[in-house]
């Protein structure tokens, strides 16, 4: 209670209007003294380190912002300051009670003249660190003498009433002027900073006496002799013309691509680099460091100042913006196809895609068609070689050839370049030994060091048919003919892969084995289709081996056989086909008879199905051995069907009846395996199919037995004794049949139709996100391969924080298409660097016979060129780099000679700049010190600076004249 009183009077208190600041500028005045205070900017400044050469260039500088207001009148105060190691206390603070202002010792500073990267203050001025009060945003500038005069007179008080010794500054006049004015206050002394902003040079200014006399003047020092002006000078000269070295970069012409030899490597391969000169000027800066009035003359009639005599030259590069680059471009169109919204029938045409229609209509009918045997293929059917055109003919007749979005030469070689064993004649015995392999004849270096990239982004293997897929689409959509061609090459795509399934022939670049789940759904889905033609052709295979032993009518009895031995039960092998069986090759280890009397009660039948015996193990109930059985292999899948099971399985909930159903499902090839033991060991125990196929619940432990004899006992684990086991209830279910008389457990007709159902219904825009990653993957490799030609280290390390960053994007199912655009910008960034270091390496090539450190001086001044704001040249003018710019100098002012006279029949004035190697500097700057006593002759000597800027169209003094407020 006695809180809640104390309160409100409190809160009055703080409302009250304080009526001693009376006006608005007195308000703002206190305001800026309060920000100072905040930012801890009052009191001495001295007694810090002078600063080291370079430091503003090298050193980080720091600011903090706050808004300000002058009535209803918005301004920004800012604070910049070189952020510097924090110097020990040494006690000389105390000791230099009065010594000069930090800024007034860095105004005669000599080792960060001229400053590649600065605030423009920094430059014209020398400061470490200043205040800065500029008009708001959508503020109108400062312009009228009244309103600059007041803003200027608060700073001044600000100043004094807080003992701020850091310089402050005002904005006026328009802010592309960049005028400001400003002052900096100590004991006993002040600087005054000020402008002056011209469009034109005045003709009496434009040389150096004119300025000594300008800055003597404002001194207004009536010491005689007067002393010595210290004066650093610099001359930019600029080369805009590169014509000497046109950019070597051109568009690959791709018709003379393919008309190299059949399967044009060149489809491999992504172009890379600029259209244009990615570097469109070079600035030549020659500075003069240190020189005192009466060394060096330059007035209206003769000048000293020859940029060859320079002692200093330093360059730097501007690059032109956002030029074209061949890799970004072809990535940036391939990307813009994921937005695209039409079919693949909405593009070509309804005629196009009605017999694909009519194929794919009724899956069912395709597949009572398929799973009947078939025929054995003519040879002369399977030379590869006609594959490519028979397998399209009927697409052909819808077609009239000109309409081909596509040219046929063109898609011919890009089928040939996919599927490359279509240019070799091969037998089908030959093709028959081959395993599904990449064609590629040898991993290079390159692609054994990036082996994981393609897991890390979740692409495919770079020596794969996906990946290579990746790269056509992306050609043949910049090149020949955008989304409808890649529409056409798509539909042709899938129709060469039926032709393969149709006639057991293995897709060529796929490794292997089950689809690899760490590489994209496209690849995995080419990988199933490989899997079902390698079934398909071994049960073709076994088929011949059993038709070629007379057995060819057992196929009856096997059907009926099996029919009995799965009368409805629960354990059924979920394949929806009930006639269709899987067929093992039978040279492996089957060299009992297949099939006798007595298979229904399982005890005295002969074996079947075996493949080796196991570790010579014996059955528990007898002393036969343990034969590990012929099994089928457990089906494949695909990431999408192992979602799809999972969630089915989800949805099975937890009742008693979804758990049974659950199992079911989950053991189909449990049960396969438990059958295709039982027949390989007649006789065999639950036990005895544990020991092999589970090890661990398989408990043997020795125990001694009545007679003192240590024996060994074996049983099944807790886990296998749990009353309703899955593998108790299994083994009670298995009938004995081998694998070869099993229904097959991976129905590879019905997933081939589904993969390929699956290809055939993709419209470009599925088609284009399912290949970005690889495409992706191929613009990383090219950068990779790129960089390690130039070998810039900022490069290498971007292209490894890139890597990382796709790897974050391209996991995920559904794609981030605003954060994967923005991916290819940062990919377009990196080419347009590689590109611009490639440039510059042209342009500074070392003619034959040059010194060999030469050739690493010049090596290294293009690294630094590329990655620092200004980089020395060595040697100056005498150097190697020197020499070679002087060249582009002397041959840019040539090419400007002939092309005038050329464009003119008058030569007039200007005939001395005929003669010289360089144009007229586009910039001079010239900075004069001294340390004279102001205003008085008894006053202390003061620093004092005034930096010049003459250019084409600006003319601008910066003055810092510092007088004596306590002697004057």
């Amino acid at each position: 209670m006695n809180m809640a009183a104390d309160s409100d009077p409190e809160s009055e208190v703080f409302e009250i209007t304080d009526f001693t600041t009376a006006s608005e500028w007195e308000r703002f005045v206190s305001r800026v003294e309060e920000v100072l205070n905040d930012w801890k900017l009052i009191g001495n400044s001295a007694g810090k380190s002078t600063l080291g050469k370079g430091i503003y260039t090298s050193g980080t500088w720091g600011e903090k912002s706050q808004d300000i207001n002058f009535a209803d009148f918005k301004f920004f105060i800012t604070h910049y300051f070189l952020k510097q190691e924090c110097e020990k206390d040494d006690g000389q603070d105390t000791l230099e009670e009065d010594a000069f202002p930090l800024a007034m010792q860095d105004l005669l500073c000599m080792n960060n003249d001229f400053p590649p990267r600065a605030h423009c203050l920094v430059r014209w001025y020398g400061i470490r660190e200043f205040v800065v009060i500029t008009p708001g945003t959508n503020c109108e500038a400062i312009i009228s003498e009244s309103k600059c005069n007041l803003l200027l007179s608060s700073i001044s008080i600000s100043l004094a009433n807080s003992g701020c010794q850091v310089p402050m500054f005002v904005q006026i006049q328009q802010k592309w002027r960049r005028m400001y004015a400003g002052e900096c206050q100590g004991p006993g002394v002040r600087t005054d900073f000020e402008m002056v902003h011209l469009r034109k040079v005045p003709s009496q200014y434009n040389h150096l006496s004119g300025l000594l006399d300008i800055f003597k003047s404002k001194i207004g020092c009536s010491l005689s002799p007067l002393p010595p002006v210290i004066i650093a000078i610099r001359f930019t000269y600029i080369l805009q013309d590169w014509q000497q070295h046109s950019w070597p970069q051109q568009p690959p012409d791709f018709d003379t691509l393919l008309g190299g030899e059949v399967g044009a490597v060149e489809f491999g391969k992504l172009p890379f680099g600029a259209c244009e000169e990615p570097i469109s000027e070079l600035h030549l800066a020659t500075t003069w460091p240190h020189l005192t009035e009466g060394i060096v003359v330059d007035n209206d009639v003769y000048s000293d100042l020859d940029p060859l005599q320079s002692p200093h030259w330093s360059v730097r590069v501007r690059t032109a913006e956002n030029p074209q680059c061949l890799l970004g471009d072809f990535l940036t169109e391939f990307f813009k196809l994921c937005c695209r919204k039409e079919s693949t029938e909405e593009i070509l045409g309804r005629g196009l895609g009605d017999e694909e229609g009519k194929e794919n209509s009724d899956i069912s009918s395709a597949l009572s068609k398929l799973t009947e045997p078939a025929a054995t293929v003519p040879i002369s059917r399977l030379s590869v070689s006609s594959m490519v055109h028979s397998a399209r003919k009927h697409i052909r007749r819808h077609r009239h050839i000109d309409d081909s979005p596509l040219n046929t030469d063109i898609l011919n070689s890009v089928l040939l370049y996919l599927f490359p064993d279509a240019a070799v004649e091969k037998s089908s015995q030959n093709s028959k030994k081959n395993p599904a392999q990449s064609n590629a004849p040898g991993k290079t270096e390159q692609d054994k060091k990036s082996d994981n990239l393609y897991l890390q982004m979740k692409s495919a293997p770079s020596d794969s048919l996906t990946y290579r897929l990746a790269l056509c689409m992306c050609l043949v959509n910049y090149s020949y003919g955008g989304l409808r061609a890649v529409a056409h090459l798509w539909q042709e795509f899938v129709l060469e892969l039926r032709y393969r399934w149709e006639n057991n022939y293995l897709i060529h670049g796929l490794a292997g084995g089950p689809p690899d789940l760490r590489c994209c759904l496209l690849h995995q889905k080419l990988q199933m289709l490989n899997c079902c033609i390698e079934r398909k052709r071994a049960r073709d295979e076994a088929r011949k081996v059993l038709e070629g032993s007379k057995e060819s009518e057992r196929r009856v009895p096997a059907s009926t056989s099996t029919k009995e031995a799965f009368p409805g039960k629960s354990w059924d092998s979920w394949s929806d086909s009930e006639d269709e069986f899987f067929e093992c090759l039978s040279d492996q280890g089957e060299t009992e008879a297949p099939h006798t009397e007595g298979n229904e009660d399982g005890s005295k039948n002969k074996a079947e199905g075996r493949l080796h015996p196991y570790n010579n193990t014996t059955l528990l109930n007898s002393t036969e051995p343990l034969y590990v059985p012929v099994t089928q292999e457990p089906a494949p899948m695909t990431e999408d069907l192992l979602e799809e099971q999972s969630e089915v399985l989800a949805k099975l909930g937890t009742s008693a009846e979804g758990t049974h159903l659950r199992a079911r499902m989950q053991s189909a090839c449990l049960l396969s395996d438990m059958e295709s033991f039982k027949a390989a060991n007649p006789g065999c125990v639950l036990e005895d199919f544990v020991r092999w196929y589970s090890p661990r619940d398989y408990v043997v432990e020795e125990i001694v037995d009545e007679t003192g004899n240590t024996v060994v006992k074996g049983e099944l684990s807790a886990r296998m004794k749990i009353p309703g086991n899955m593998w108790v209830e299994a083994w009670e279910t298995a009938r004995v049949t081998p694998a070869r008389r099993q229904r097959r457990l991976f129905d590879d007709t019905k997933e081939a139709e589904k993969v390929l159902h699956y290809l055939a219904v993709q419209k470009p825009a599925d088609l284009t996100s399912s290949l970005l990653p690889c495409i992706l993957h191929a613009g990383i490799l090219k950068l990779k391969e790129e960089e390690s030609k130039e070998d810039i280290p900022s490069v290498k390390k971007t292209i490894q924080q890139a890597t990382s960053q796709a790897s974050k994007l391209l996991h995920p199912p559904n794609h981030d298409y605003k954060k994967l655009e923005d991916f290819i910008n940062q990919l377009m960034a990196i080419e347009t660097v590689i590109t611009r270091a490639r440039s510059l390496k042209a342009k500074f090539a070392l003619c034959e016979g040059e010194k060999e450190e030469d050739r690493e001086e010049l090596e290294k001044f293009v690294s630094s060129l590329l990655e620092e704001p200004e980089v020395l040249v060595n040697g100056a003018g005498q150097g190697p780099a020197g020499s070679i710019i002087r060249r582009l100098f002397v041959n840019s002012q040539k090419a400007a000679l002939l092309e005038e006279d050329m464009g003119r029949d008058r030569k007039h004035t200007g005939g001395s700049n005929k003669t010289s190697d360089f144009p007229s500097p586009a910039g001079r700057e010239i900075l004069l010190r001294t340390c004279v006593p102001r205003p008085a002759p008894y006053s202390k000597a003061l620093p004092q600076r005034l930096f010049c800027v003459l250019m084409r169209e600006e003319f601008r003094l910066a003055g810092a004249f510092s007088s004596d407020t306590s002697f004057f």
